[in-house]
Order: structure tokens, then sequence, then C-alpha cells
């Protein structure tokens, strides 16, 4: 396609992308979460919207799929970023990246006393530098559901996932220990578009910029 394409993912971040794209003279021409659209039109004909899930993101992006796209920054860590140029923090979609342990476990004391613990989580990569930069000696888990579930069946002592208000927590007696970094979503530009589409591209970048300041 000669024009331009956009990853992006159902639900929180598209609602809050609609605000940026407007800005850029971009309005999808229906809302993914009533079509079942995998690709949708804009008002212009030279931009269309491809949604794809959170964590794929990236990879479209990366591979020429999709020429720009926006993802957390959660699933950019876990991805590693390879052949993407990464412009903007658009400050939406924010949230933190938590340890999170039942209520009543002693954490802190777990840590100190050098124990193994059991950690489950789907950001391993993530996991894996921060406990390693601690030096505390973890079995990470992956798991692709309700992280909430792995300390209350047994299945681990703590879980590392993102947080924002903190209700699921509180409803599953699980408590926050450590926060490990805010989140927040990114632009991501696919590096050969920028160099082959930049009249393109570089417009709706500077407008996303504008409208985050």
């Amino acid at each position: 396609m000669n024009g331009i394409t956009v990853a992006l993912s159902k639900g929180r971040i598209f609602e809050e992308t609609l605000p940026l794209l407007a800005a850029a003279g971009i309005v999808p021409s229906e809302n993914p979460e009533q079509s079942r659209k995998l690709i949708i039109g804009t008002n212009r004909p030279d931009v269309r919207v491809v949604i794809v899930r959170a964590s794929d993101v990236p990879t479209y992006v990366q591979y020429g799929a999709a020429d720009l796209g926006i993802a957390g920054k959660d699933v950019l860590i876990e991805h590693g970023g390879t052949g993407l140029y990464q412009p903007l923090d658009l400050k939406i979609a924010k949230c933190r990246m938590c340890v999170a342990a039942p209520d009543g476990f002693d954490y802190a004391a777990a840590v100190c006393r050098g124990a193994r613990l059991r950690v489950a989580t789907k950001y391993i990569q993530t996991a894996r530098e921060h406990f390693a930069a601690k030096g505390v000696h973890v079995d990470l888990i992956k798991l692709y559901g309700s992280m909430e579930l792995a300390p209350l069946a047994g299945l681990a002592d703590a879980i590392v996932d993102l947080v924002s208000s903190g209700g699921t927590l509180k409803a599953n007696n699980l408590v926050e220990v450590e926060e490990i970094m805010a989140i927040s979503s990114r632009l991501v530009v696919n590096q050969a578009s920028l160099k082959m589409k930049r009249a393109l591209l570089q417009p709706v970048i500077d407008s996303f910029a504008g409208a985050v300041k």
C-alpha cells in the first residue's frame, strides 16, 4: 500500500488514541469493538488501520506490515524493540508494572533471606531483569491468563503484572509489594517506512507530538 497502515489494538489503547488520530486529521470509519473487520478504513483514502492483538503490534511494525503502531512500554520491553523507531511517549493507557503477593505473605523477608521465589507472569523479560538487578533468585512461570489465580491456587508465591486501579488485586486478596516501573503507550515506527514515506509519516508524527504536549 502506498499510503499509511497504522497498527492498533482494541480497547483502552484504541479509545485513547482516537483524539491523537483526530489531531492528525485521521478518523477511523468504524469502531473495532462493534465491527468484525480487522482492516478499517479512515476518512483519508491513504490511511488505514489494522486491528491486531496488543502484543503483536511491534511485530507488525517491525516487519513493515504496518508503518506505525501504538504499543505499551510493557509490550515493547518483551518484544525487544528490534528494528523499531520509538519517537514518542504518548502518555496514554497509563498503569504500572508491579510485584504483587497474597496479603499476609512476608515478601520483604523472603527476599532478604535469599529464598527462591516462584513468580507467575506473562512479562518474563521484565520480571527477569527486575529480580536479577536485585539479586533475587526466582523461578519464572509464564502464564497467559489471569495472574491473580496463580498465588491463590498455590502455583506461585507472587506475580508480576500490570496494575491500574488495583481493584482486581484487592478482590483476590493480593497486595502490591513493589512497583517495577510506570507504563504508558508509545508510538512505534518502521524504520524503512520512515525513510520511504517520510512525506506521509512525518506530519502524522508531528501532529501526535503536538497533541501530547
